[in-house]
Formats: structure tokens, C-alpha cells, sequence
């Protein structure tokens, strides 16, 4: 019999999954489609205390949040940077008092030994604001890879023994004297299969709710609040390695993101959102919402022709019954049913904060596995993380394999960290990395993410594992589908 099966492959079923597993437990991970195929990838991808959220007085979110930010960026500094953001004033800002004293609150809720301090600063005319802005404020956060992060905590649960099914839906499940049995039903290969486990953590995000009652024929624990987020990718708009906070007369925030070196990231928009989880789009009146606002504040105007991608996501939020959906709160709740055994429901969370919703999701548990061994995450590196500084682990790389080229390196250190080396491994030249299937995304690669990181499909490897989508021609993606097709095939 297993300890614990997780249900949902977002961040916060993969953190649970690593963190169970490194205390010794039995662990089993389901996702009915792949890992971070939900909220989890679709986020502003950021590492934050939330500075907006201290208006709304959620110091302890705002603490909590700061303090991860610095233990994430201690564990996974390959796909977690620190980013500088600069929040221009206009009339309609907020007051320069009222941001200062914000700033001085975010700086010391959590002191950081990684990031520099706030400050106030005058604006470059020459810069891509426009000219009447003259005064703003920055401030330090860090940017992820959300998606990677999603992976590196299943790989990192794997390395520990936890078993990691992908496109796997759990479709219901009975009592038994000491624990569950649960029926798992494998998409791949249109097949059921029977686990029993003594406890269930449900981590389906948008889908918690649903999930608790289909499983358990009761109602949820807590009204779920569906917002919607929207993002839109354009060409890059400025040339610094700054983002923006751009705020809005409304009284939201829009962020302005470098993004993959050729792109800006912008967004996000939150909405009320009742339509099917299953295809989640952004609205053409958000995507116009959003460009008035970046049209406001740059010179340079972006068109709804200027927009080459974008991506909605839908995050599961507890209804405290806020009328406005910005003020709803990003804390998680934890609910745990014990009768007959027990059930575990995930309600809410951000990106920021999974590691230590998994400490508590393990700690409400402690009485059903009391053989778990103690906490152990907060001093861990995620797989790929083990280097002291980035310039030395990028001299190592280029002193064994400066035929990459840069930009390849560049890349891989930025996906992989330390993994590259596992990944190469005795590579000496172009040849021996196989088939390019553009944009220096090479067979070995290709065979490294579906052998050890459950890609099965073209869209596991451009979007959520290499973000190379925004690059591959039609028929590139088709040339790479049929590889993969024939490699699983051959496997």
C-alpha cells in the first residue's frame, strides 16, 4: 500500500510529491494531462512578495512570500533570476507617500541578502517612457521559469522514488479498511489501473472543488473563485533588462516583462471566469485593456497586430465574497476530511509559496503517516541547482563544450543548470547531438525531456519545457511530432 497519492501535476501537487518523498513516504503523483499543463504555466512568472498586496493589509502573505522568494532563489538559480522593476508616476498613480511607505514595508517585512533595496529615481528622457514621466520608484523581485519549476519538483520527487504519472486521471475511488483504493485511468494507453493509498492530497487547482465532490459525493469544503488572468506576448518593447509596473487608473497594476531575450510579457488581467477549464482564452477586450495601458506609459504604441502569443490561465481562489476580484485573497487553505480515511483538499496558493504549503499539507497529515521523516526542503536545491555563483558554472560549461556557441550554452544553463553536463555527457561536437529540428533544439535533447521529464508532445517540449514555441514554423513542429511519434514507438 502507498502513504499518499497526489492528484494534480501543477506546482504546488509537484512541491507536495517532492517534499513527501524526500521524508521517506511512498508516494504516487497523478496528472491527467501533463505536468504544468494548467494555472501552473500560465502565471506573470514571477518569484514575489506581492507588493500590491499590502494594500489590502496581507502582511503575513507579503512576509511569507519575501522569505520563499529567498530560499527559492537560493534553490533553483538557474531558472529563477533576480529582476529590478520601475514604477513610473503619473497623476493617476498612487501617491509617492503612499508607494514609499509600501517600499520601505516590502524591504523589511523579509530582509534579502540576494536583491538590492528600493529606492526613488528620476526617469531617462531618453528612455522608452513617455516624456511627460519624470519620477518613479524601483524595486527588486525575481523572475522563473514557472513551468521548469513544475519539473524540477517531479524530478526531484522521482530522484527520492515517488512515482510520477502523467496523463493519468484518477476517475474514483472506494474505502477499504485501512486507507483508499484508487482507480487511475492511463490516457496514453486507455487502460485502469488500481492503487491503494492510506491518504489523498487533492491538488487539482481549478479543478479542486470539482474533484472533491465527484470523488467524495459531498459537497466542497470552500466556494472556489475562478479569476481569470491574460497575458500577451509582443515583440520586445525596451531595451533595458528592466520590467515595469504600470499602474492603472482602475487601480491595477500591469506588469511589463523582458521575456526570452526578443519578447515582452504583459499582464495580467483578472477577471470572474465561468467558462470551461478545458480551453481558457484571453478576451479581445482584455488584450485591448492591456495595450492601453502600455500605450499610456511608452512612447513606442503596440498594436493588437503586435501581439504574436498570448495565454490565459485561471486560478482557483477562495470566495471570501470581495466584490472586486484583485482583492480576493492569493493565501491557500488546507482542508482535511478523515472519515472514512483521509482526503486532503489544496484550495488556492501562489506560485511564491509552494514549498511551504507543502511543509503544511505534510504537517496536517503527520498523524496518518507518523513514520515521515522531518522537514528538509528549505535547504535543498532543485535538481540543477547545485552551483555556488551562474558566471561559474557558465566558465565550467564553456571550458567543456565552447562548440555550443553561446547562445545554446546560454540556453541549456538557463533550462538545466548542472543537468546540462548530465545531458551531453560525452559530447564532443554538433554531430553528436543528432537532428536539428530548429532553433538549436537538438535530438538529444529532445530524447533527454522524453525520457526523464515526461514530454510526450510537441507542446510539452516548446512550451513548457523549452519555450520554443514562439519560434517553430509549422512544419518544423510537424517534423518534430513525428520524431517524437517514432521514438515512442521504438521505446
Amino acid at each position: 500500500m502507498h502513504d499518499l497519492l497526489i492528484i494534480g501535476g501543477g506546482i504546488n501537487g509537484a512541491g507536495i510529491a517532492a517534499d513527501a518523498a524526500g521524508r521517506g513516504l511512498d508516494v504516487v503523483l497523478c496528472e491527467k494531462a501533463d505536468l504544468a499543463s494548467g494555472t501552473s504555466s500560465w502565471s506573470t512568472k514571477l518569484i514575489h512578495g506581492g507588493l500590491r498586496y499590502l494594500e489590502f493589509y496581507e502582511f503575513g502573505l507579503v512576509r511569507k512570500s519575501l522569505q520563499e522568494r529567498e530560499v527559492l532563489m537560493q534553490a533553483a538559480a538557474h531558472i529563477i533570476k533576480p529582476l529590478a522593476f520601475h514604477i513610473p508616476q503619473l497623476p493617476h498613480s498612487r501617491s509617492s507617500w503612499l508607494i514609499r511607505i509600501g517600499l520601505f514595508l516590502y524591504d523589511n517585512l523579509a530582509r534579502s541578502k540576494r536583491l538590492e533595496g528600493s529606492r526613488s529615481m528620476k526617469i531617462d528622457p531618453e528612455g522608452p517612457l513617455n516624456s511627460a514621466i519624470t519620477r518613479g520608484f524601483e524595486y527588486w523581485d525575481a523572475q522563473v521559469d514557472d513551468s521548469r519549476l513544475v519539473v524540477l519538483n517531479a524530478l526531484q520527487a522521482k530522484q527520492r522514488g515517488a512515482q510520477i504519472r502523467t496523463r493519468t486521471e484518477c476517475t474514483g475511488m472506494t474505502s477499504l479498511d485501512n486507507g483508499w483504493r484508487v482507480t487511475l485511468h492511463d490516457h496514453a494507453s486507455n487502460t485502469d489501473l488500481e492503487i491503494d493509498c492510506k491518504a489523498i492530497v487533492n491538488a487539482a487547482g481549478p479543478w479542486v472543488a470539482a474533484l472533491s465532490e465527484q470523488l467524495s459525493s459531498e459537497d466542497a469544503e470552500h466556494e472556489i473563485r475562478l479569476v481569470k488572468g491574460s497575458h500577451i506576448v509582443v515583440p520586445r518593447i525596451h531595451a533595458g533588462s528592466q520590467a515595469f509596473m504600470l499602474q492603472h487608473n482602475d487601480g491595477r497594476v500591469i506588469f511589463v516583462i523582458p521575456w526570452l531575450q526578443d519578447y515582452t510579457l504583459i499582464g495580467t488581467t483578472e477577471a470572474e471566469y465561468k467558462g470551461s477549464l478545458e480551453r481558457v482564452e484571453i478576451s479581445k477586450e482584455e488584450t485591448s485593456y492591456l495595450l492601453s495601458i502600455v500605450n499610456l506609459y511608452f512612447k513606442k504604441s503596440i498594436l493588437h497586430s503586435d501581439v504574436l502569443y498570448s495565454f490565459a490561465g485561471v486560478r482557483p481562489l477562495i470566495d471570501d465574497e470581495e466584490v472586486n476580484a484583485s482583492k480576493v485573497s492569493r493565501d491557500y487553505n488546507l482542508e482535511l476530511a478523515s472519515d472514512p480515511h483521509p482526503i486532503l483538499s489544496v484550495y488556492g496558493g501562489k506560485v511564491t509559496t509552494y514549498r511551504v504549503l507543502a511543509e503544511d499539507v505534510l504537517s496536517r497529515l503527520k498523524d496518518t503517516l507518523p513514520n515521515m521523516g522531518p522537514a528538509w526542503t528549505k535547504d535543498a536545491t532543485l535538481p540543477g541547482g547545485d552551483f555556488d555563483l551562474p558566471e561559474h558554472l557558465s566558465q565550467k560549461m564553456v571550458s567543456k563544450y565552447a562548440w555550443l556557441g553561446p547562445d545554446l550554452i546560454n540556453r541549456w544553463l538557463n533550462s538545466y543548470g548542472t543537468l546540462s553536463f548530465d545531458i551531453l555527457s560525452d559530447a564532443s561536437a554538433m554531430g553528436d547531438l543528432g537532428v536539428n529540428f530548429g532553433h538549436n533544439l537538438y535530438q538529444r535533447e529532445v530524447d533527454y525531456l522524453c525520457t526523464e521529464e515526461w514530454a510526450k508532445s510537441t507542446d510539452d517540449i516548446l512550451w513548457r519545457r523549452s519555450k520554443l514555441g514562439l519560434k517553430f514554423s509549422r512544419a518544423q513542429r510537424d517534423s518534430l511530432a513525428n520524431y517524437i511519434e517514432q521514438f515512442f514507438l521504438a521505446n
